[in-house]
C-alpha cells in the first residue's frame, strides 16, 4: 500500500506522521514522532525567527523527512503555523528547509489551520457527537476555534494569536508564575474568547495538540505517554480547575518531574492549560474530549487523501 508522510511545524514543536493509504482511502499510520524544538521563542516580541529555534527546528526536519524517505513515503508535505506566520525571517527559514532537507515548507493561514485539524477530528468523533463538533486547537503561538455544522461541515472557524509560549513569554516573569501573572492571563484570555459566537446546543468539544494531550496524560500520570489511551479521553471540567491550580503553584523543576509531562513543555504548561480551561468555560461546557490526532492528520488526507490507491 502507499505510504505518505506529513510534518507539521508548529511554534513549540514539529510532528511527524508516516502512515500507509488503505483501499477505503482512509489512513493508518506507520509512525508517528515529535520533538519540541521552539521555532517561535521570542517570536511574539522581535517578529524574528531565532537562530537558535531555527537550528533545532532544521535538525528535526532534515530527521524526519529522511525517516519518512526510508520508510517509502511517496510524498511529504510540510506545512508551518503560527512562528512562521508571524517571522519577517519566514522566507529564509522556508529556503533552509528546501535547501537541507529538500522539502517545500507551506505556510498555511490560520483559517486553513483550523480547518484541516476539524477534518482530521471530524473523521473521529462525528459519529459520537449528538450535536454539532467544536475542535479546539490550542499551539505555541495561536489558538484555533472550530465549529461544525450538524452536516458536518464548518459552519464557524478563527484563529487567535494566543498559545501557550506566545502568552508565557508575554505575561510570566516569575517562576511559577505569580497571581497577578495568572490572573492577567484569565483576564486576557476571557476578553479575547468573547469574540466566540454562542456554543450551539449539543454540542461535543474536541481538543487537539500537545497542551490537550498532556493534561490528558497528567490527569493520568502516564509514565510512558499512550497514544492509544489518550485518543478518545475525557477532561472534565472539575479536572480542568485542579490540574490548572496545579500547574501554576508548582516551581518549573517540580513541573518538570510529573509524569506525564515532556520536560521541554513543562516552562509552558501553566498558560497551555489556562487556555484550555477558558475555552472550557468560554463555551459555557462541562468536559473536552481529547484527540491525538490534529493538523498533520489533516493535511495528510488534504494532500494525499484524494487520489485512488495503487495497491
Amino acid at each position: 500500500m502507499p505510504r505518505f508522510a506529513s510534518i507539521d511545524i508548529g511554534t513549540n514543536s514539529v510532528l511527524l506522521l508516516v502512515a500507509e493509504r488503505l483501499p477505503d482511502g482512509r489512513f493508518e499510520a506507520v509512525v508517528e514522532r515529535a520533538e519540541i524544538t521552539r521555532l517561535g521563542r521570542g517570536v511574539d516580541t522581535s517578529r524574528v525567527l531565532s537562530a537558535e529555534g531555527m537550528e533545532a527546528t532544521l535538525s528535526t526536519l532534515v530527521a524526519f523527512a529522511d525517516e519518512a524517505r526510508a520508510l517509502g513515503a511517496e510524498g511529504i508535505a510540510v506545512s508551518a503555523t503560527s512562528a512562521a506566520r508571524d517571522a519577517k525571517n519566514g522566507a529564509d527559514f522556508i529556503a533552509a528547509a528546501k535547501a537541507r532537507a529538500d522539502v517545500t515548507v507551506e505556510i498555511i493561514p490560520g483559517e486553513m489551520e483550523a480547518q484541516l485539524s476539524f477534518a482530521a477530528v471530524s473523521a473521529d468523533f462525528a459519529g459520537e457527537a449528538a450535536g454539532p463538533l467544536l475542535v479546539v486547537d490550542i499551539g505555541g503561538g495561536s489558538t484555533e476555534f472550530i465549529y461544525g455544522s450538524e452536516a458536518g461541515t464548518v459552519a464557524f472557524r478563527h484563529s487567535f494569536d494566543v498559545g501557550a509560549v506566545r502568552l508565557t513569554e508575554r505575561f510570566v516573569r516569575n517562576d511559577p508564575p505569580s497571581p497577578d501573572e495568572r490572573a492577567a492571563i484569565e483576564a486576557h484570555l476571557r476578553h479575547t474568547f468573547a469574540a466566540l459566537p454562542p456554543t450551539p446546543p449539543s454540542a461535543m468539544l474536541v481538543g487537539v495538540a500537545g497542551t490537550v494531550t498532556t493534561l490528558y496524560a497528567l490527569q493520568h500520570r502516564m509514565a510512558t505517554y499512550d497514544a492509544e489511551q489518550v485518543h478518545g479521553g475525557t477532561l472534565s471540567r472539575g479536572e480542568l480547575d485542579t490540574l490548572t491550580d496545579m500547574l501554576c503553584t508548582l516551581p518549573l523543576d517540580a513541573r518538570r518531574a510529573l509524569p506525564g509531562l515532556q520536560p521541554k513543555r513543562a516552562d509552558v504548561i501553566p498558560a497551555g492549560a489556562l487556555i484550555l480551561r477558558e475555552a472550557v468555560k468560554a463555551l459555557g461546557l462541562d468536559a473536552c474530549r481529547v484527540s491525538d490526532r490534529g493538523l498533520r492528520w489533516g493535511l495528510l488526507v488534504h494532500r494525499f487523501g484524494s487520489a485512488p490507491s495503487t495497491s
